[in-house]
């Protein structure tokens, strides 16, 4: 049985909400925020449903985990998405001061890292690769699944 306080768990949980966006015909991207070994938030991509070009799933992690701890500040908290956040996402990161944020897979696109300027707040530490394949695998499969449909 896996330890509920991993990053492996952690991670499996931000994959759990990748795979509601992917059944839900959104890009499958999942995020969870973790403070003292709890999740506090969840959330997966809803640009679609929501007609929301902001409604990213960090962005929706960042909104929840903060009600939850009534400030703006998430110190002391961990952000575990799937997918390298794009600029907007790290910007609202820096922000939120979070301690740590643990990436499945690189975004070589639009990820943040292909920015010269470091875009999260100095005291966050960066961590990545944690499921990098799974996460991968699945956004390949919803762009294909995109394409095949675009084509019928």
């Amino acid at each position: 049985m896996l330890n509920a306080h991993t990053d492996e768990h952690y991670m499996k949980q931000a994959f759990m909400e990748a795979q509601k966006a992917y059944e839900e015909g959104e890009v499958p991207v999942g995020a969870v925020i973790v403070a003292r070994n709890q999740i506090i938030a969840r959330a997966h991509n809803l640009t679609e449903c929501l007609q929301d070009v902001t409604a990213h799933a960090e962005i929706l992690a960042f909104t929840a985990a903060a009600d939850f701890l009534g400030g703006k500040y998430l110190k002391g908290c961990t952000l575990y998405v799937t997918l390298e956040p794009c600029v907007m996402c790290a910007g609202a990161s820096y922000w939120t001061q979070l301690d740590r944020v643990v990436i499945g897979a690189r975004d070589e696109k639009r990820g943040f890292s292909r920015i010269q300027e470091p875009l999260l707040h100095p005291r966050t530490f960066l961590e990545f690769g944690l499921m990098a394949t799974e996460s991968s695998e699945l956004l390949t499969r919803f762009f294909q699944d995109k394409r095949r449909i675009q084509k019928l």
